[in-house]
């Protein structure tokens, strides 16, 4: 499996969406650069564009995948784990079959529900039109908007510099064969009820048409550590649309992480 290394201390896991790669988190960077003492590790989930999916066919398969990769790269040493949309729901796997060593859980746009047809999600909205991008995306302005709330010219600009790679270089075979088969054989918090009290962050928009923000908050009580945070103005592209204020969840994240 394909790891994009930076840094150095305590290792932190970044784990993408479905069909993107680790370049669509790299806009994490500033923050754990302020931060320090970090060293991250993006990986290419199987599928994406640098990690192959031979004899992968599931979500379960993907998370055991990583869960081996971990090990392989760390052994016991204790990290923290952070996951965007698909790459949320494997964190939480994760980190739960990992307990003693996880330091801290975070998901950004987190899948809590795998089938889409179950989820609790808003009717998709756009709450601003912006007609600057047009020319900026050309060919990718349907993908673009296939996801925005908020339009905007540095987002469109993002979209393609981060997005757009991974979404061109994923195995799109292997991805319809994990899609078949996207849910968990069991979800992480059912098959280990106790609690988890490591730091959490679960961050959500309010405009999420794609996974919603109410999954997340139907497992409130079983993050008693757990910050939850529902942005308005903010679809599945959280991270982009309100940048500054992701960047300042991870960070007071990060920090109760060194506290605990």
């Amino acid at each position: 499996m394909f790891a994009f290394e930076v840094g150095s201390g305590t290792p932190v896991v970044l784990l993408h969406g479905f069909g993107l790669d680790h370049r669509s988190l790299l806009p994490l960077e500033p923050i754990f650069e302020r931060s320090a003492d970090w060293k991250r590790i993006y990986l290419d989930l199987p599928g994406a564009t640098r990690s192959p999916a031979i004899g992968i066919s599931s979500s379960q398969e993907v998370a055991d995948a990583v869960v081996d990769e971990i090990r392989a790269r760390l052994g016991d040493e204790p990290f923290v784990v952070l996951g965007n949309s698909f790459g949320g729901m494997i964190a939480r796997y994760v980190a739960h079959e990992l307990r003693s060593q996880v330091l801290g859980l975070a998901t950004v746009a987190g899948v809590f529900v795998a089938e889409h047809s179950e989820r609790a999600v808003p009717p998709q909205t756009v709450l601003k039109r912006q007609p600057l991008i047009e020319p900026i995306l050309g060919a990718a302005l349907d993908q673009y908007r296939e996801d925005a709330v908020v339009e905007s010219p540095d987002d469109a600009r993002s979209f393609l510099h981060y997005l757009l790679p991974g979404l061109d270089g994923a195995d799109q075979d292997a991805l319809d064969r994990i899609a078949e088969r996207y849910s968990f054989d069991c979800e992480p918090e059912d098959a280990h009820p106790e609690p988890f009290t490591q730091p959490t962050l679960h961050v959500t928009g309010r405009q999420d048409h794609v996974v919603g923000h109410a999954d997340a908050w139907s497992r409130v009580d079983h993050y008693p550590r757990a910050s939850f945070a529902t942005l308005d103005a903010a679809g599945h592209n959280i991270l982009f649309e309100q940048r500054d204020l992701c960047d300042a969840l991870i960070t007071e994240w990060l920090v109760r992480v060194r506290q605990a």
